[in-house]
């Protein structure tokens, strides 16, 4: 092992048993979710056509309404992206000549035409404005948010909990609970877009309308193919559901044709696997400090999603790091990540992503957008194990002694 991995390790000790209790909190919690709800075989079985009593479906939101604490939740393998669960949010959520706040800064980069675009059903098109809360120093602006909830009344405010293509930190639950607590409920709905924040701590920002998230990030463990959840209000759920599929059918229709066992089975992995994942962050954190890069979370800070930014300052050197990245991945290592024109993003993207679930960030993987100052954000990992083969790879590449 080489000896800048040695010092890691022995530095991020007391991080990786925080994680570790963490994980064991969260394992009894969704394990309590699956006896709680009677989970059986049959609950795996596909269905076909419309999914009239799709006893699998209707049981696996359930058992997420459980585990995240919340009075609804709507979870289908019909919702194919983060992006997608958030829009469909966001429409069930809000009528034209209504407010969107964005309390968090701007929004993630494949939201931007969803909320702004012109001509292409955005909220914009349907008569929905948007003001944005810009981050004040890298964390929510609680005086000018609070300020802007007064002076809009938005009908919707919108809290991103991960950081998106941003170098700052992400939100832990507290914070997102203080946002909340200055909203009036009987008038505004709160929106959480959890992604990578899942079974990152204890509890998940239950108090929100909505949160939203993928099913091939954290909360599906590796093992989930596609889908997407929304867990919150049921006066929100009652909302959401229509756009999910139509007004009048709601949640009632919706099959699976293939079987429900990786959705129960990768919720049932997922605090073990985020587990995982935030250690091997953890390690990229301390090893790219020790050999003088920026990165964020900084060792021994608190990690509140799955991700490590490295600032690299050069678009040669990112380019590289992420190429090497795809070198040590399961699936595609012979494929070489190129920048380039992503639907929903304003500059070129580059992704190493040899994921078994195509596109699926808790498995490892890293991408970039390529701009000024040329910062990786390097996400998930099945295992530790892998993890540190992939840092040892990183090191070689750059000449590290």
């Amino acid at each position: 092992m080489h000896e800048i991995i040695r010092q890691a390790m022995e530095l991020s000790k007391a991080q990786f048993e925080k994680v570790e209790e963490t994980a064991l909190i969260n394992q009894r919690k969704v394990l309590d979710a699956f006896i709680a709800n009677k989970i059986a075989l049959r609950h795996f079985t596909p269905t076909t056509g419309y999914g009239y009593d799709d006893v699998a479906r209707d049981t696996l939101a359930a058992v997420y309404k459980t585990v995240f604490g919340t009075e609804d939740a709507l979870v289908s393998p019909l919702i194919t992206s983060g992006t997608h669960a958030l829009t469909i949010a966001l429409f069930g959520l809000l009528r034209p000549n209504q407010t969107l706040l964005c309390a968090t800064g701007n929004p993630y980069d494949t939201l931007n035409d969803v909320i702004f675009g012109d001509d292409i059903g955005s909220l914009k098109d349907f008569g929905v404005k948007c003001e944005i809360v810009p981050l004040k120093g890298g964390l929510p602006d609680i005086s000018a948010i609070k300020a802007a909830i007064r002076r809009v009344k938005p009908s919707v405010v919108m809290i991103q909990r991960s950081r998106g293509y941003d170098m700052r930190p992400a939100l832990n639950v507290a914070q997102i609970n203080q946002i909340i607590s200055l909203t009036d409920k009987d008038k505004t709905y709160t929106l959480v877009d959890n992604c990578y924040g899942e079974f990152v701590e204890t509890v998940e920002p239950s108090e929100a309308d909505a949160i939203v998230g993928s099913l091939i990030k954290n909360p599906g463990g590796g093992i989930a193919p596609t889908g997407g959840y929304i867990c919150g209000s049921a006066r929100a759920i009652r909302q959401i559901e229509g756009r999910l599929t139509a007004p009048s059918i709601g949640r009632e229709v919706g099959s699976y044709a293939g079987e429900y066992r990786p959705f129960y089975q990768g919720l049932f992995l997922a605090p073990h696997t985020t587990m995982q994942s935030l250690k091997t962050a953890m390690l990229f954190s301390q090893a790219f400090t020790l050999l003088g890069y920026e990165t964020l979370p900084k060792p021994n800070q608190n990690f509140d999603d799955i991700i490590c930014s490295v600032k690299f300052g050069n678009k040669d050197k990112l380019i590289d790091f992420c190429k090497t990245v795809q070198s040590v991945s399961p699936v595609d290592s012979f494929a070489v990540p190129e920048p380039w024109d992503m639907p929903g993003y304003n500059d070129q993207v580059i992704m190493a992503a040899g994921a078994f679930v195509q596109g699926a960030s808790i498995e490892l993987s890293c991408d970039a957008p390529i701009r000024p100052p040329y910062i990786a954000y390097f996400q998930g990992g099945l295992t530790f194990e892998h993890g540190i083969i992939v840092l040892e790879k990183c090191l070689e590449a750059i000449g590290a002694k």
